[in-house]
């Protein structure tokens, strides 16, 4: 396999609080106990990219951050992963972004302080970056809001450079799901969502209509479905791919995850199926531990277990 020129990751940075092992979700006015609890790097971008470095990919980081305690702790962790962080500037007006993620053995909730993650915008991002780079990865388009007014102008700039591009959209807090989102995806080679977010994005009942209703001729898409695994359409043909079978301790960023599994493949031109698959065994694998990186996979890990699966 061809070893691809690195990856960009334009996105948020925050530090997630989990709490694992809820007995339930709170409700108003009542209090719930946590088996364990990690502060541990966060949001989905730094997740996908921390994901990609683990699997040996070449990766730099670009996003906002505060001159302040969990700042360093996120800077640290991109260059503890072996990111490039050149780009990075700790800035004393900005506070950086704190998550709470509360898990239960089924599912996950999320309280989030945007902070900086809304003050990144897309002229900030320098020609040389795109220049330097193959591919550019973009997750939680919702959340930053900065980014999204001009996005899509973005990733045009980026396929001028010849890279090649990716988005995650990311859950949207005010449930609005604009229309500019489908207009975005027509300068996108990867669109990456959840089940859940594809359907209210396209405003479909049916995962199947859903992403017919996406179809623009250029991107392409496949949709992560949590313990079902993921989906995808190869012109005429449905294409499932299971979840692996693993002793899971918590799911937070599993999806972010396979966004790294799978672009790792793609980028080695992989077929799609073997992409799903790999999309699928690094998701499955980063369950292993706390948190969205503490386990995530290696490139050996997830080819083991891909290779050991039926």
């Amino acid at each position: 396999m061809s070893t691809p020129a690195r990856i960009l990751a334009i996105g948020e940075i925050n530090v997630d609080f989990v709490f694992k092992g809820c007995h339930a979700f709170p409700a108003a006015g009542q209090e719930v106990l946590a088996e364990d609890f990690l502060m541990t790097p966060g949001s989905s971008s730094m997740i996908c990219a921390m994901g990609l470095a683990r699997l040996g990919n070449a990766v730099m980081f670009h996003g906002l951050l505060g001159a302040d305690a969990s700042g360093a702790f996120c800077m640290q962790a991109l260059r503890d992963a072996g990111i490039d962080v050149s780009t990075l500037s700790p800035d004393p007006a900005l506070r950086t972004g704190v998550t709470a993620s509360l898990s239960t053995r089924q599912d996950r909730a999320l309280v989030t302080y945007p902070g900086a993650m809304s003050e990144l915008r897309a002229d900030e991002i320098v020609d040389a970056w795109l220049q330097s780079a193959g591919h550019l990865h973009i997750s939680s388009y919702y959340l930053q809001k900065g980014l999204r007014a001009d996005c899509r102008e973005l990733f045009a700039r980026a396929k001028r450079a010849g890279l090649s591009t990716s988005l995650d959209p990311g859950f949207d807090p005010a449930q609005q799901w604009g229309a500019d989102l489908l207009e975005t995806l027509n300068e996108v080679d990867l669109f990456l969502p959840n089940e859940k977010e594809l359907l209210a994005i396209t405003g479909c009942s049916d995962l199947h209509a859903a992403l017919r209703f996406v179809q623009n001729g250029r991107t392409r898409t496949v949709v992560k479905r949590g313990r079902l695994g993921c989906t995808s359409l190869q012109g005429a043909q449905w294409l499932d791919v299971p979840a692996y079978a693993i002793d899971a301790v918590d799911t937070t960023g599993a999806g972010d995850s396979f966004d790294a599994g799978f672009l790792h493949a793609w980028l080695r031109e992989m077929p799609w199926l073997d992409c799903m698959r790999w999309g699928s065994a690094c998701g499955s694998l980063s369950t292993r531990g706390i948190g969205g990186t503490t386990r995530q996979a290696t490139a050996d890990e997830a080819q083991r277990l891909i290779r050991t699966t039926p």
